[in-house]
């Protein structure tokens, strides 16, 4: 959800930030979690929107809605730079997020980029979850 609203309101994560978590009682775990990734998907913004690109046939980055968008950047981040979580758990919880945020068509859109990434790059193994 933050990354989608950094679309409309570019360079104001810190307030994004605050106000998300006004309306959300979590556990601090989860919001360091959370933080973290919204974080380094800011961070490494233009690298995954190269890779996206790279594995988005015949789809340019701005022909994908803002919903996938995120998500493919997410989970691309994740599968890059995240080695804690495994590629199995990644690409199957951008799936899911695509398919209960995006269209009809987004889970098997999201899966098809992402596998493209995982088999493309050569990611190091990683154990199962």
């Amino acid at each position: 959800m933050i990354l989608y609203e950094l679309e409309f309101r570019p360079g104001d994560i810190r307030g994004l930030l605050v106000d998300f978590w006004k309306a959300r009682a979590v556990v601090p775990e989860v919001r360091e979690f959370a933080d973290s990734l919204v974080g380094g998907v800011v961070e490494h913004l233009a690298a995954l929107d190269e890779t996206i690109a790279k594995n988005a046939a015949h789809w340019s980055l701005a022909r994908i809605a803002p919903v996938e968008r995120n998500i493919l950047r997410l989970a691309t981040y994740e599968l890059l730079q995240r080695y804690d979580i495994p590629e199995r758990v990644v690409i199957n919880e951008a799936i899911e997020l695509a398919k209960a945020y995006g269209s009809e068509e987004s889970g098997a859109f999201v899966n098809g980029i992402l596998d493209h990434i995982r088999i493309h790059l050569n990611l190091p193994q990683r154990s199962p979850a």
